[in-house]
């Protein structure tokens, strides 16, 4: 199945965190929270949001830093993601 997202939508895939720290200490996976890093996915094309033009500045491949609580989350051929507005995106990590 193939998603695309509509106007400034965009689809994110989260990056899992590490499991262990880097002094070798294993992470317990009862108490994981949801990473704020995410891969961009797909982009929508922009354009007019509530008449305000709205130019996508995200590109598939980023990596980004996502608002905690934002999104829809989505499970497509068992894989989840979150599909978000552009303006919920807090920044790319280069």
């Amino acid at each position: 199945m193939k998603l695309t997202p509509l106007a400034d939508r965009v689809l994110l895939k989260a990056i899992e965190a590490e499991e262990t720290t880097k002094s070798g200490i294993i992470l317990s996976t009862a108490n994981k929270e949801k990473s704020a890093f995410s891969e961009v996915v797909a982009v929508g094309p922009g354009g007019m949001v509530d008449g305000v033009e709205v130019k996508m500045t995200v590109k598939p491949g980023q990596k980004v830093v996502v608002a905690k609580y934002s999104g829809t989350e989505v499970k497509i051929d068992d894989a989840d993601y979150t599909l978000v507005k552009q303006s919920d995106i807090l920044a790319i990590v280069e």
